[in-house]
């Protein structure tokens, strides 16, 4: 199940260097996954200060 980044993300950055794939970009207010990318490995939850990466 791909991951997604809920409301709560401050845009901080420190999700997208993590990811393995690269599927994490900057949108408009907040950071965003490609769920055709992600292969749900959990990086990026594990260093968001907000927990803003949710499983879809």
């Amino acid at each position: 199940m791909a991951y997604i980044i809920d409301d709560s993300c401050i845009s901080c950055g420190a999700c997208a260097p993590e990811c393995p794939v690269e599927c994490i970009s900057d949108g408009d207010s907040k950071y965003v996954i490609d769920e055709d990318k992600c292969i749900s490995c959990g990086a990026c939850a594990s260093v968001c200060p907000v927990d803003a990466p949710k499983e879809n």
